[in-house]
This record gives structure tokens, sequence and C-alpha cells, in this order.
């Protein structure tokens, strides 16, 4: 793949995984089309101690994460098995979440209630056109639970500002205090006699199931209408929603599709890391340590794998801002176009040391793609990543990197197309030994 064929299906990917549980999907097409064989979770890999046969297979948990892998086989006369070249990144993304029982009616509009899911940076999401995905759970008419993806894919709502008027203090630093409750209320239409049966009567014309469906929970999120695009002058940039973290995701999967074949390889997929990861599906839980002890269960052996395996944690990187150079760290500032940026942290907020920043180093060189090194300044907290929480949960030896961006965590972010392709070469020749 060249790359910008490579960009225009980052940006393709991108757009159609509004939601983790999209994003997911998106991947499991991508695995399923190059023939990756699906695993369950409530089936047994290995029947009659049989270990799983050497294959292309990958993993599903709570529709929001996903584990792949190219897998070699545990083996059966040798103590020792291949090394696991792991990349991991993270499914979710700050966003709003509406609330179980949303539905608001003031001044004639009707309105969704919402929760700020993750760190979100909230004034963006102001006066731009909001769409509405996520996976909604419903009962059909023999009382059978149903699960399925929901995606709008236009504009349903928006959440207007207050006129300057009304707030002539809005463009000075202590004017705009954002209330979470009561200023990030979208509003989607005007008022309707039964709002309740009203949003569900409109979940289900968007399902296409019948109306004596009966919907039994949803996890929906607003997310920004308008797809990621390329611009600047020559077109190297790329602005768009959930650059953080799904172009590690497409990263990831595109490179383990094309590794080699006598390499075991796996990629990690969760959900919840821009909360915490404490979650049946996120780095904080028993996920990926399942799905080791399932495909090596002998500890011994699988102690061994994992102390020989390394783990490239890929998740958004700072770059240096140009209106704001003095936020870095002045001998650490990663500049967009420049590649790959290495993320350190004394104390252990990102889990790259200098064994693991080493390697890493030599691998940008066999592949000929620039590298570059971040610190946060010393007088500024440090956020973290899925990283620490992997390396400390199975022991694998992790480096932390990123593409450089800018505006992280915004419902607009900005990134380099090269940077996005210079990290696909990466994990490409890593997974190709």
């Amino acid at each position: 793949m060249q790359q910008e064929q490579y960009i225009d299906e980052l940006i393709n990917f991108i757009t159609a995984s509004p939601t983790p549980f999209h994003t997911v999907a998106a991947s499991v097409a991508l695995l399923k089309k190059n023939g990756f064989q699906q695993l369950r979770e409530d089936e047994i890999w290995n029947e009659r101690e049989t270990a799983l046969p050497a294959g292309n297979y990958f993993v599903v948990r709570s529709l929001s994460s996903l584990i792949a892998f190219c897998w070699q086989g545990a083996g059966s006369n040798t103590n020792t098995i291949k090394p696991l070249q792991m990349v991991g990144a993270h499914t979710d993304s700050p966003s709003l979440k509406v609330k179980p029982i949303p539905v608001k009616l003031q001044q004639n509009c009707l309105q969704l209630g919402v929760e700020v899911y993750g760190g979100a940076l909230l004034a963006p999401w102001f006066d731009r056109e909001l769409s509405l995905a996520g996976q909604v759970w419903w009962l059909n008419g023999l009382g059978e639970e149903q699960s399925t993806l929901l995606d709008f894919k236009q504009n349903i709502a928006i959440i207007p500002s207050l006129a300057i008027h009304l707030n002539r203090e809005a463009n000075k630093k202590e004017g705009n205090g954002i209330n979470k409750q009561t200023h990030l209320v979208p509003v989607i239409g005007l008022s309707n006699d039964d709002e309740e049966l009203f949003f569900d009567t409109i979940l289900k014309k968007q399902l296409n199931i019948d109306a004596d469906a009966e919907i039994t929970g949803h996890d929906l999120f607003f997310y920004d209408a308008h797809p990621p695009v390329r611009t600047g002058l020559a077109r190297e940039l790329i602005t768009g929603s959930r650059l953080d973290n799904l172009v590690s995701c497409f990263a990831a999967v595109q490179s383990l599709i094309s590794g080699e074949a006598d390499m075991n390889n796996m990629i990690i997929l969760n959900n919840h890391e821009e909360v915490g990861s404490v979650s049946t599906c996120g780095a904080q839980g028993s996920f990926l340590r399942d799905t080791l002890e399932w495909l090596v269960p002998e500890r011994e052996k699988r102690l061994a794998m994992v102390r020989t395996s390394l783990l490239i944690s890929a998740d958004n990187a700072h770059a240096v801002h140009p209106n704001y150079t003095d936020k870095h760290d002045p001998q650490h500032q990663p500049r967009l176009g420049q590649g790959p940026v290495i993320k350190h942290n004394a104390n252990q907020r990102y889990a790259t040391s200098g064994s693991t920043a080493a390697r890493f180093k030599m691998l940008c060189k066999k592949t000929q793609v620039p590298v570059q090194e971040f610190v946060m300044r010393s007088d500024m907290g440090c956020g973290s990543t899925m990283g620490p929480l992997t390396a400390a949960e199975i022991g694998v030896e992790t480096v932390d990197v990123g593409i450089p961006s800018l505006a992280m965590h915004s419902i607009r972010e900005t990134a380099a197309g090269i940077d996005c392709w210079y990290l696909y070469q990466v994990l490409q020749r890593f997974f190709r030994g």
C-alpha cells in the first residue's frame, strides 16, 4: 500500500468509527477480509489439551475491545516459545455520552442530557453539527435480547453558544467557565407531546426494528458530524475527530495484516483508556491476561514468552504548538511531520525505559523513519497511557510512542499525514522481524 492510499483509507476508517463499538466492527471487517478467524471467550479454544493450531485469530470483548494475533503455536517439544511482538492502542476518545434517561424539554427545545466522557476539551463542542452513534440493546416481540450498532450519519444536534451580547466576558479567560450539567445539553429539535416516546420511536426507526420492540439499554455518544479532512496548502495535514487514538488502531490492524507468517504478532485494542482503563475490557481488566492464558496454559512457558516480548504502546503525543511553545520542555519539542515520538516520564506515567527506547530507535533506523522524543515540562502534570498498566499487569517490557498531534482531546485534532504513514511503516517492520 502506498502512502496516499494509506491516508485515504485511514480517513475512511476514522469516519466509519464514531464509537469504540464501530472501531471494533471496522477492525473485525478488515481482519476477516484478510483471513483471520474469530474466537469466542465463551468457547474452549484448546479442547482435549490440544494447543490452538497456528493461524490468524481475533477475539472481541464487550463489543468494544479486540485482541488479534498471528500465532505460530505453543509447541509441544520445547520449553520456549517465540516472543510476542505486541502493539497496543485504545478504541475510545473523549466525547459526550447520552444519559440513560436523557430527554429534556426546555423553552420549546427538545434536548438530550449527556455526561462528559474522558478529558474532553469542551469549548470546541459548541456551535458544531453533531450526530449520534453507539450500541443499542432491545427485546424483540419474542422477548429475545438483541444488540445493534447505531449511527445516524447525519446532523441531528447542536450545542448553541450563549450570544456574546449576553456574556460580554466570553472572550476573556475568566468568562469561559463551562458547566457540564447545564451548558452542554445538545438540542435535537423542537418540542414534542411525549418526549420519552419520541426518543424511543426515533431509535427504533433508525435501527429499522419493530415498533413493539422494547429498548432496554444503550451506550450512545455524540460526535462531530463532519468527517476528517486533509488540509494545508499541500494537503499535508489531517484534521478531524478521534485521531487520538484511531490513527494508532488503524496502523496496528494494517501492520498485523501484513506481518510475517513465522512471527508471533499481536495487537491489543482496549476500550476505556480515556477514563482510566478500569473495566472488563480496559487495560486494567483481564482481557489480555486471559487471552495469553488460553494461548499458553503452562505458566512457566507463558512467563518465559512474555519476558522476552516487547509491547509498543501507541497513543498520540503532544506536538509543540507554534502559538504556545512555552508549554514544552525546551529540549523536547516534537514537531509535526518529523516522525513518531518516544514518550518518557520518570514517574512511570509512560512505560518507556532506556532499553525499550533504544529498541524502538533501532527499529526506526532500520525502517528509515525519523524519530523524536518527548518529556513533559517538569513543572506540569503528565498524562498516561495503557502502556504502564499493561506492563504492570503481565510483566512485558514496553515503550510508549505516538504520532505528534495538536489540539489533543478537542473535537477536531490535527496531525501530519506523513507521521501517520511513518507509524504504519515502523509497526509493519516490527511485525516483520
